[in-house]
């Protein structure tokens, strides 16, 4: 597939709000994309690299290079060259750098340099969400949509399914199943004002501490483990007490889900960076683990040897881990039949708090575990106003700031992909957090007018707030009211981010 089709396309979704005319485009493109195409166009569409983070600066970028005039790069070609790119390193890196660049930038006509200048900037724009993409592949091979989306769950990529299906058809569907060992995209929680909302939606619903660890999926086979991420990365070299525990338990072949997380001497949580740094830990494992030792803590199975469990309502998967997993691995909650019982709900919250945790997720009894969604079945209800927002720049700090990237423009996701900005933060951070976040962001900028620097919208960072205030300075007409940094997100991609529509329905009273 030529790039200049690929740019065409993201021009054309960018302006339009239409989810069918979206559709319809991806359709259309997937209709013409050969099968090896795929891994390379989906990742384009949604303004991301299949490379990840290239460290080409803003200088190499912006050096001006005449078009050429007939469109004839490849998309192949195009990710070829990037891989090339992602190479160079050492001495003399910006100058190879440059002369790649240079290269690839005047192989490609106007457009396809403005596409791809937006993605080596992370700013491609075109709202060609992966939910969208599912519906476009999905009328491009006449299969069912509900049949492709379960097979990207279990995939845990929209690439893999796609390139199967455009090579053998709907046919292809069928080999994706859950398999012990092949992690898949964990079933993730809503937001929810309070526990009475979340009991008085739900129902009857279990209602569970929400730890502040590190999600994992743990996979046995026999005297094989592997432990995923929630972003499907294998870190089962880093856990070895996990690895433990697991080979420890009687059932032979599972899927199990969980956290991790650090417990200090007194039994109360440590804090999520000594947690997230264990976890990270890649060398000398054994220092880091008695520094830092880690328990497992599961709330879900989802296969149990051989058995798929998915589709069971959670009450029964519940009754299914109970008998694999002793009590002190698994997670504290309480049952409740509904909003006649909400006190109780509120006292195993208030309970919960006072141990240290974060809050409580609300889990409906009767839903199946929802793979790689974002479902109404789990609402998670924490204790202060949280997000998860993106950073869109930073300003340079004054006083003893002098030299830090201090304050924070932060942007939640809008309805067409982009970003909208909320408001800026420079509270909550400790030195070492601005010694830290000043190179994290610096490596991530795209323009310094020595007063902000703007970066590629790639950090998502947990922002506590008091509430909202209606705002014209924003684009969302409101703006956060004494925000501040909880913490980093590095586990979260910037598409995880809250959106703008989530954030006003949780506020009506101040929702422009």
């Amino acid at each position: 597939m030529l790039l200049t089709r690929l740019a065409e396309v993201s021009r054309e979704v960018a302006a339009t709000a239409a989810r069918s005319r979206k559709t319809a485009l991806l359709a259309e493109l997937f209709r013409d994309a050969e099968a090896d195409d795929v891994p390379i166009v989906i990742p384009y569409l949604a303004g991301r690299l299949p490379q990840g983070r290239l460290g080409v600066g803003w200088k190499v970028l912006s050096r001006p290079v005449p078009p050429a005039a007939e469109p004839s790069l490849t998309v192949r070609e195009v990710d070829a060259r990037l891989g090339e790119l992602g190479e160079v390193a050492g001495p003399g890196s910006r100058t190879e750098q440059a002369r790649i660049v240079g290269e690839l930038m005047g192989a490609a006509t106007e457009e396809e340099q403005h596409f791809l200048l937006g993605l080596l900037t992370g700013e491609v724009r075109q709202g060609a969400l992966d939910a969208v993409a599912v519906e476009g592949l999905a009328r491009a091979t006449d299969a069912d949509p509900a049949d492709v989306r379960r097979a990207v769950m279990l995939a845990g990529s929209l690439q893999t399914v796609a390139q199967a299906l455009l090579a053998e058809g709907t046919g292809a569907l069928e080999r994706f199943r859950l398999t012990v060992g092949r992690p898949v995209l964990p079933m993730l929680a809503r937001s929810a004002s309070s526990v009475a909302e979340a009991v008085e939606k739900l129902g009857s619903c279990a209602v569970e501490e929400k730890l502040d660890g590190i999600r994992v999926q743990v996979h046995r086979d026999g005297g094989a483990v592997r432990i995923h991420t929630r972003t499907l990365d294998d870190i089962t070299d880093r856990l070895p007490e996990v690895t433990s525990a697991a080979l420890g338990l009687t059932g032979e072949r599972f899927i199990l889900d969980g956290e991790v997380i650090s417990f200090g001497g007194d039994g109360r949580p440590r804090s999520f960076q000594e947690t997230a740094g264990r976890v990270g830990s890649r060398t000398d494992v054994a220092k880091a683990a008695g520094r830092v030792p880690v328990s497992p803590v599961f709330f879900d199975v989802l296969a149990v040897d051989g058995r798929d469990l998915l589709d069971l309502p959670f009450a029964e998967r519940h009754a299914a881990l109970a008998r694999l997993v002793p009590e002190p691995m698994r997670v504290r909650r309480a049952v409740v039949s509904g909003p006649r019982e909400t006190a109780e709900a509120e006292r195993f919250l208030a309970d919960t708090l006072a141990r240290g945790h974060e809050g409580v997720v609300v889990k409906a009894l009767d839903a199946p575990y929802s793979a790689g969604r974002r479902g109404a079945s789990w609402l998670k209800v924490k204790p202060v106003h949280t997000l998860d927002l993106v950073v869109l720049a930073a300003e340079w700090g004054h006083g003893r700031r002098t030299g830090r990237l201090s304050n924070l423009h932060l942007g939640a996701r809008a309805p067409d992909g982009s970003y909208a900005m909320l408001g800026k933060t420079f509270k909550g951070m400790t030195d070492a957090l601005l010694a830290w976040q000043t190179e994290r962001l610096r490596d991530l900028a795209v323009e310094d007018d020595g007063h902000v620097v703007t970066v590629r919208p790639e950090l998502v960072v947990e922002i506590a707030y008091d509430g909202l205030q209606r705002s014209s300075r924003y684009p969302a007409g409101v703006t956060l009211r004494f925000a501040r940094v909880v913490r980093y997100r590095e586990d979260k991609r910037p598409e995880e981010a809250d959106t703008v529509q989530s954030l006003l329905a949780a506020h009506p009273e101040v929702a422009p």
